[in-house]
């Protein structure tokens, strides 16, 4: 009891979708340099949490 649950509308869902495919797009054409690199701004958005 006390959970506090979030709801995540399907545009910010949406959103962070497409900015996970791009930049796996990108990724792909431009592969990063160093594979131990920090990630980028809004990366942890794997599963959108907050």
């Amino acid at each position: 009891m006390g959970d506090i649950v979030r709801f995540i509308p399907k545009s910010e869902l949406e959103r962070a979708r497409l900015i996970r495919e791009a930049r796996a797009i990108y990724d792909s054409i431009f592969p990063p340099d160093d594979p131990d690199r920090e990630p980028r701004e809004g990366e942890e958005l794997q599963g959108v949490k907050n």
